[in-house]
């Protein structure tokens, strides 16, 4: 049976029928038709159609009109050339021109009356041009305004050909046109309306107090909760780098301080590992403290950066001349001062030891406020630093310091190693520590030779021991030993190097004193140079007073520990330290009482054994004589080494006795040498002074010291006073903290004496006439005084 045809819808089809006429290329396609373009009418001005009228005369006119005449008009008046012949038209007929079709819809109507209004305004406004603007909705419909805008081309024409042949005729006139715009453009500015001063520091008020309230906000809430509200550190950070012309300064200074002390609060005491280990699965708590420390150490180094970059201003390169403005200046200063704190405050935290490298060339700034600021900070740490790692550092890079400067520096890079604490270390020692450690090595080379038994008994004993040992916390002791030795080393070197290579520099004075501080810890086989070195240093005399003190002071000091055993004559040194005590007075080298009161204690007290009796009888008698011309807590220690000498020696006694004839000669304190100036010829006189001095402990110790230091009864001393050593009398009574001690008794109120009749003739006139008369009679007429006849002549006017 035939296949019956199925039967498919209308647009399927169509489609096939499409699809194949496609195929065949025989299908004509669609285009889209893009928006159609408005088409804008030109405004074509139509004449009004003049009727003319019937006349017996037009044909005569047109004959007389010649044909070239014509011609031109027709032309002119096609070309439009001629305004005033717009409305003539060329047409014979006046009929106008019927249109056939259409009836006039509205549109048309509208368009009429548009055409109807230009003409009228064509006609008004004569030789004028016309411009579209928005279309206005009327009650006709929708029109398009116009306005009417004159034709000012030709003038403007006319204007630049007058303006061309005045600069083809005079060029100045041009400069003068010029300089007349810029003055009316200036006027134009200043015109502007100016803000006062008063409005511009209201609006700057307003910003500073917005800030400072953002900043107040920020701190609090990180305060609060720093954990959570860790990103408003870097809110705060972004405050650090403001550009407002007005308040940056102010801001800056604001969110650096506000920084600094939130850091100061919620910084950890302990180092954190920035380290994150990966693959490693942590808990919660765990994993939100890790991501808390890694942000807060992100932000606390931003912040040393910016920090630095502050600081940085106040170091100039060489041949940088450029001048520093004051505000940047003081914002140096801030962030130095910002970084002491953090370093003080957290001195085992991260970054530690970058701070401390950074602030080291600061010591040998040209400002005297910054070095004081480093000093300080310096000393702080040396005192508290209780591992002296950051100390080992920070001495280390001091040491580098001045070896790359040539030792060219300020006194504050040395002074502030006076502040550490290595006292108490013995070199010597260190070396015995070393000796029998390696007596301990030989010893375990040995064990090794023993038994595998033996060898395990002594593994526990080692692993108890130091268990023990960790218990006792003797291993951190130990440790921290060997860091001060270290310490200690390095500094010896930079005073042995400074005193080697910079015998004349202006630290030899800060690097005398430290020898004399820290000598006792010197090893012993450096003693015996160290003393020629100093030697030949007073020798050449070069030094000053101070620096010849300094060195006096290290020669005693190391005489008086371990040097004792040393074979070393000290008798120039004597010599030396009797000279220098009489250029010590109240004036500038007041300050240096204090070191002579060191040196007396180490010459006279500690090795007055070592002395004979008219050595000391003379440092006494001319330490007596320094007590006269000091102020009194200088006088105090000097009485304070007088009163300690007669009560552990009788060899001054001899000083009491006034009646005194003992021996050949007389006192001679202009000699240098004390063995010789016969001092036991004398007596303490400057006693007798001192008991009438005008600080009542001054008069209280020297009576004490002249009827014999008695413990008890009449002429001794309080218990409070008694006590005290010269050291802490001269440190006890210092008046530079402008506080007298004692206090000073409110004066009593005096009451006028009476007049008495045999004093009365000295207050009346005739006693001022007497003085007169004799001031005006001339003692010598020849020029030259006889004291004898005026003497005979007053008593005889008498």
């Amino acid at each position: 049976m035939p296949k019956r045809k199925t039967k498919i819808s209308a647009v399927k089809r169509n489609n096939q029928k499409r699809t194949k006429l496609s195929k065949q290329g025989k299908l004509k396609l669609q285009k889209h038709r893009g928006p159609k373009k408005q088409i804008v009418k030109q405004n074509v001005h139509r004449p009004e159609e003049v009727v003319e009228e019937e006349s017996d005369q037009g044909e005569d006119l047109m004959e007389m009109v010649e044909a070239d005449d014509l011609k031109f008009l027709q032309s002119a008046i096609s070309n439009k050339s001629y305004r005033l012949l717009e409305k003539i038209r060329l047409n014979d007929t006046s009929e106008p021109k019927v249109r056939r079709g259409k009836r006039k819809t509205d549109d048309s109507v509208i368009e009429d009356k548009y055409e109807e209004a230009i003409d009228k305004i064509n006609e008004e406004g004569g030789m004028k041009k016309m411009r579209l603007l928005l279309p206005v909705k009327t009650k006709d419909g929708v029109i398009k305004k116009r306005i009417i805008e004159e034709e000012i081309k030709e003038e403007e024409e006319d204007y630049d050909k007058e303006n061309d042949e005045k600069v083809d005729e005079n060029d100045e006139e041009l400069d003068s046109d010029t300089e007349v715009i810029s003055e009316l453009k200036s006027k134009e500015i200043k015109n502007i309306e100016q803000v006062s001063n008063v409005e511009l520091l209201a609006c700057r008020d307003e910003v500073l107090r917005s800030k400072k309230f953002k900043i107040g906000i920020l701190a609090s809430s990180l305060l609060e909760n720093p954990e959570i509200k860790i990103k408003n550190l870097g809110i705060l950070l972004e405050l650090m780098d403001e550009t407002n012309t007005e308040v940056y300064i102010t801001v800056r200074k604001l969110a650096t301080v506000s920084l600094l002390e939130v850091f100061k609060d919620i910084l950890p005491s302990y180092h954190i590992n920035s380290s994150i280990q990966e693959g490693i699965k942590l808990k919660k708590d765990t994993f939100q403290l890790q991501n808390y420390e890694t942000a807060l150490l992100k932000y606390y180094k931003i912040y040393l950066q910016k920090l630095e970059k502050m600081a940085g201003k106040l170091r100039k390169k060489k041949g940088d001349t450029r001048i520093i403005p004051e505000p940047i200046i003081n914002l140096g200063d801030l962030a130095v001062s910002s970084m002491c704190d953090l370093l003080i405050t957290n001195p085992y935290f991260n970054f530690s030891s970058n701070i401390a490298n950074f602030l080291i060339p600061f010591l040998d700034n040209k400002r005297l406020n910054v070095r004081e600021k480093i000093s300080n900070c310096f000393s702080q740490i040396f005192k508290d630093d209780k591992r002296g790692e950051l100390s080992l550092t920070i001495v280390r890079k001091i040491n580098q310091y001045i070896k790359t400067h040539g030792h060219s520096v300020h006194c504050e890079v040395v002074t502030v190693l006076l502040s550490l604490k290595i006292k108490n270390i013995d070199l010597d020692k260190e070396r015995e520590d070393d000796a029998k450690q390696k007596k301990l090595m030989n010893h375990k080379q040995r064990i090794l030779a023993l038994s595998k038994r033996e060898r395990k008994r002594s593994k526990k004993l080692e692993a108890v021991e130091k268990e023990m040992l960790e218990s006792k916390a003797e291993e951190n002791k130990v440790k921290k030993q060997k860091l001060l030795t270290e310490i200690t080393s390095v500094v010896f070197t930079i005073y042995f190097r400074i005193l080697k290579e910079a015998p004349n520099s202006k630290v030899l004075s800060c690097c005398l004193e430290g020898l004399a501080k820290f000598a006792h810890c010197i090893n012993l086989e450096f003693y015996q140079d160290l003393v020629q070195v100093i030697n030949r240093l007073m020798e050449d005399g070069n030094l000053g007073q101070r620096e010849q003190l300094h060195c006096i002071q290290t020669v005693f000091t190391i005489l008086s520990g371990q040097g004792s055993a040393l074979n070393i004559d000290p008798y120039r040194f004597y010599v030396h330290l009797y000279k220098i005590l009489l250029n010590v007075d109240m004036g500038k080298t007041q300050d240096d009482c204090e070191i002579v009161i060191k040196c007396l204690v180490q010459v006279l007290i500690e090795r007055r054994k070592r002395l004979s009796q008219n050595r000391m009888v003379t440092f006494v008698k001319r330490i007596a004589t320094l007590a006269l011309q000091l102020q009194h807590h200088g006088a105090l220690g000097i009485l304070g080494v007088v009163k300690s000498i007669f009560q552990l020696s009788k060899s001054a006694n001899i000083l009491l006795d006034t009646d005194n004839n003992s021996g050949d000669g007389f006192y001679q304190p202009e000699l240098e040498e004390p063995e010789y100036c016969n001092a036991h010829c004398t007596a303490l006189w400057e006693l007798t002074a001192l008991q009438r001095h005008y600080h009542i402990v001054v008069q209280k110790i020297a009576r004490n010291i002249a009827m014999g230091v008695p413990t008890s009864g009449e002429g001794s001393l309080p218990s409070e006073i008694s006590k005290l050593s010269a050291e802490n009398l001269y440190n006890e009574y210092n008046p530079s903290g402008v506080v007298f001690n004692p206090a000073v008794p409110v004066p009593k109120k005096s009451t006028c004496k009476k007049i008495t009749a045999h004093n009365h003739e000295y207050y009346s006139g005739k006693f001022e006439d007497y003085i007169q008369n004799i001031k005006n009679k001339p003692l010598s007429i020849k020029g030259h005084i006889n004291f004898y006849d005026s003497i005979i002549k007053i008593e005889k006017n008498k």
